[in-house]
Order: structure tokens, then sequence, then C-alpha cells
């Protein structure tokens, strides 16, 4: 073997701090010992499947020790874990399990949100009538089978029961059965927003080093306890996961975002950082009940990204922990930069912080591809040890993706300082061009999230005749408060430029997501559905 494995790393921080709890949810606690062996029964039920080194597998599962297990199960004999959105519906689903190949797939009958196993039998037609233990599913040659865990059973699906007592026959993967560093560990689906996900391979050696990137960058000391609601198809989650793992902290999380569990784990666990990450849920524990007795003593460093204006009221409000900010992409292992503990308070609110030990980053004229000079805008191109393998059976999208000297596009708008701070300012498709002007949705909706009612805003570009292009604003609000389209109009009059004001402001209590981020395409479409139809001409000038 070359390289550390994830298996290696968690297995050495269990052999030194055994009975330390690694894993908190809200019904039950895990110690690195529990884990260790929890992990081999499912490495042995992997097994039992018949997957070995390099053979996929799925996980529809919420955030829970379950999954944990299973994707720590199969680092220890180099099967690789897929976890997917447990937002996805039939078409997502069909797509993951096909691109991945998947071997097996791990679902739960424990959620009362969903019913997994009706969602994956119209996902797998014919499912419910194979032989559990030799499925034969019309486009899916790779499936050995399908596992419910739970208490239930359904057609054409194997039990948990059923496979832990074929499992007991498989022996206990030990150091030796570890793969090498280089071997892939995970495949995590980016969202998809405008196509279908593509699968992200990354490295048994790429986690554990920017885990441990992460660990340094934090001062993780041995004691630390984290709070982490993010959902564990996200990096977010699995990467900071890794990184308290890596020290011997613990992870603390919850099947799925919810304030009063949230502030329960919180307060009862003494949690010492919180990584909301995601003004949708941050902003939702600071307009909370509970968030008016401030934040526990107990709490160090909260992170959180999104536009100045917000980081600096939640830097406020939940002082005197320190805020950090981040830069984070799937193919960069999930986060390429962080705050230092150190930085300013400026630093920490207007910028994404420095590249993280390792990393390589510049930015790039986007359309000749040369680096351009401190402060200047223009591509994040990024490379380093952690960087993604390519997209699963995709090498024709990961050329397209990786240039010939190795630097990953990000197809994202930065800027970099003399001193190597990073600033995001959207995503470089995410701009308008209105008459002739170009319009940043970032830079709008920072502007809207000023306004005291609004907490959330996301900005789309709305066809027009005349303009091309036109912003529209849909907006979440403070809990209690309203706003109309006029007085959003009238907060923008002779504050911003009257190009880059909202024609249009829909107010939502939900947002159209995909992992964490709003899918802005679903926006535009509802939009467009309610306005009257307009001409083919309008549309095509917006797409070029």
């Amino acid at each position: 073997m070359t390289g550390e494995s994830y298996a290696g790393m968690v297995r050495a921080v269990a052999a030194r701090r055994p009975e330390v709890d690694a894993l908190v949810f809200p019904d039950v606690r895990v110690t690195y010992r529990e884990l260790i062996e929890r992990a081999q029964w499912r490495a042995r039920e992997l097994r039992a499947l018949g997957l070995g080194a390099g053979d996929t597998f799925g996980v529809l599962l919420p955030n829970s020790p379950e999954l944990i297990e299973l994707m720590l199960g199969g680092a220890m004999i180099g099967a690789v874990t897929v976890p997917i959105n447990t937002r996805y519906k039939v078409y997502e689903l069909e797509h993951i399990c096909s691109d991945g190949r998947l071997s097996a797939l791990f679902l739960t009958d424990a959620d009362e949100h969903v019913d997994f196993a009706d969602l994956v039998h119209r996902t797998l037609p014919g499912l419910a009538e194979s032989d559990p233990w030799s499925p034969a599913v019309h486009g899916f040659p790779h499936l050995r089978g399908v596992v419910l865990l739970g208490g239930r059973s359904a057609p054409g699906m194997i039990t948990g029961a059923e496979l832990r007592r074929r499992a007991a026959a498989q022996p206990v993967p030990g150091p030796q059965d570890a793969p090498a560093g280089e071997d892939p560990l995970i495949v995590m689906y980016t969202s998809g927003t405008t196509a279908n996900a593509k699968g992200c391979v990354t490295t048994n050696l790429a986690l554990v080093r920017n885990a441990k990137a992460i660990a340094e960058r934090f001062e993780i000391p041995e004691d630390d306890r984290w709070w982490d609601p993010l959902p564990m198809f996200h990096m977010g989650a699995i990467l900071l996961m890794s990184a308290v793992f890596s020290r011997g902290g613990t992870f603390i999380s919850q099947p799925r975002f919810e304030p009063d569990i949230a502030f329960d784990l919180i307060e009862r666990h003494q949690a010492t950082v919180l990584y909301p990450l995601f003004p949708t849920i941050t902003l939702t524990l600071m307009h909370h009940p509970r968030f008016a007795t401030g934040v526990p003593d107990t709490v160090r460093i909260v992170s959180n990204v999104s536009p100045p204006d917000v980081q600096r009221q939640i830097q406020s409000a939940f002082a005197p922990a320190t805020l950090i900010s981040a830069y984070g992409i799937t193919e960069l292992c999930g986060s390429l930069a962080y705050s230092r503990l150190d930085d300013s308070v400026e630093q920490r609110t207007e910028t994404c912080g420095h590249l993280l030990p390792g990393w390589d980053g510049r930015i790039v004229d986007p359309d000749t591809g040369l680096p351009v000079p401190a402060n200047v805008r223009g591509e994040l191109v990024a490379k380093g040890p952690s960087m993604f393998a390519g997209y699963f059976g995709d090498p024709e999208q990961t050329a397209l993706s990786i240039d010939a000297d190795g630097w990953f596009h990000t197809g994202d708008l930065c800027s970099m300082d003399a001193d190597g701070l990073l600033s995001f300012h959207g995503r470089l498709k995410d701009q308008l061009k209105v008459g002739g002007e170009n319009v940043s949705a970032l830079e709008v909706e920072s502007f809207l999230a000023t306004h005291p009612a609004i907490k959330l805003a996301a900005v789309v570009g709305i066809p027009d005749d005349r303009l091309i292009e036109v912003p529209a604003a849909f907006v979440e609000l403070v809990p209690g408060e309203s706003i109309t389209e006029e007085e959003v109009v009238r907060f923008c009059t002779g504050r911003i430029a009257r190009f880059k004001i909202p024609r249009y402001v829909r107010v939502v209590t939900e947002w159209p997501m995909s992992s964490t981020k709003v899918q802005k395409f679903r926006l535009r479409d509802q939009l467009l559905a309610e306005l009257p139809a307009r001409p083919v001409a309008s549309t095509a000038a917006t797409s070029r």
C-alpha cells in the first residue's frame, strides 16, 4: 500500500481514544471503538453481497450512524461509497444507479418524510419481482442487491437482518485489507443544476490530506465537538467530519436540520464549533426564539458563507465566537480555502480566506487563460494533492475541466489580493446582461439582504424584448415580516443602478434545492410559466 488510507486514519485514532464519542446524533452516541466494530460488520455485509475493492455502492440514507458505518466499512475493503441526495426523485436516482454502476444500494425505512422503498421500486422496475440475492433489473447489470435497513421488508429487497446473518460467515477486515491511498474512497455527485449530476472521484489520500489541513487551520484540539447539520451527500459534512476524526474529536449531527433539535444538541453536548455553513441554516438559527439567550460559552468558531453584509450580521450575532468563511467546490475535495482564526474581522467577513496547505490557486482571464493581476476578477483555477481524480466514467468531461497543465477550472468569478486572500464574486455564468450592462446576481442579492425584512434573496435573469434580460428577485422573509414588490423597488431606487433593480419580485417560503444550493433555473422557469409568453427571439438572445 502507498499513502495513508481513510480507514487507517480512523483506526489509529480509535486505538488512541477508544472510549471517546466519535459520533453524536439525537438518539445515539457512538464511541470510536464502537464505530470501528460497527464498520467492520458493514464491511462483512458488503462482502456478503459480493463487493470488493473498486466496486461502488449507493447509500440513500439521511444523516445517521449507519451511513458513516457503511462509508468506513467500504473504506476498510476498498469498496467505494456513493452518497445519494435524499431529495432525488426517480429521474435523478436512476441516473446515479446507472452512471455510478452501483453494485449495491442501501436505504432505510426509518425516515418519516420519504418512502425510500417506494422510490427505489419506481426507479428500478422489475426489482419487486426479482430474487433479492440475484436481482434482474433491466439496464442495471452491476446490481447485486438492494438492502432495506430497519424493521420492514419489501419485495425484491434484502432486509438488514438477513444481510447481517450472511455477513457472519465473512472474515473480519483488518488493516491489511485497506486500499492504497491513491485508490477511490467516495464518488460524490455534483448538484447537477443544469445537467445530469457528475460523479467526482475522491481518493483516500485526498480526503485524509484535506481533512488534516482543515484540522491544522482550525487548530482542532482532541476534545473539540463539532455540530454540523449539513447532509452527508455533501462534502461539507463528510470532509468536516473527517477533519474531526483526524484529531479524535466528536462529530455532532442530525438526520435533517430542525432548529429545536439543533439547539438541543448544541447545548446538551457543549459544541465548540458550529458549522451550518449556509445562510439558509445560519439565519434560521439566528431568528429562532431560542437564540435570544445567546451563543453557548463553549462555542469558539462559527462557519458561514454569504455576502459581506450578511457575514457581518452573523459575526455580530454569534460574538464572541469567531466567524470564519470558506471557498469550496466538490471537485477540490470540498474546500480549497478558509479564513484563519487570526484574520481581521474585515478579512473574515469580506473574503473566503487563504488557500489550505498543499493547494495552488490563481485567477486567470476566462477568455485567454492568462493570470490576471492582484485584485482583478477572473476565473479561479486550482490544483493540489487533494484534487478529485476525475469524473466517474467520464474522461471527456474530465478533460474539459482540467487543462493540460493540471489546473481545474472552477467556473467561478473570483479575485485574490497580494496577500493571497481569496474573494468570490459569483459564478461566471451567474451574470445577467441587462441592456448591454453586465450585472452580477450576487451583487444584487447582497444588496437585497440588507433590507431588514429580507432573510435571503436569489436573483435570476428573465428574457426581455428590449433589454435582453432583466433581473428578477426571489426573497425569503424574516419570520413575521411582509413586503411588496413596490416596496422592494422603492428600497432599491437611488441606491443601486437602475438597470440592477429587480423588475419582478416574488416572496418564497421554500427554495428549490439541489444539495445545499438553490436551483436558480427552477426559479426562472417558475416565473416564466407565470408571465405572458415571449417571442422566441428574445429567449434566443439570452442563451448566446
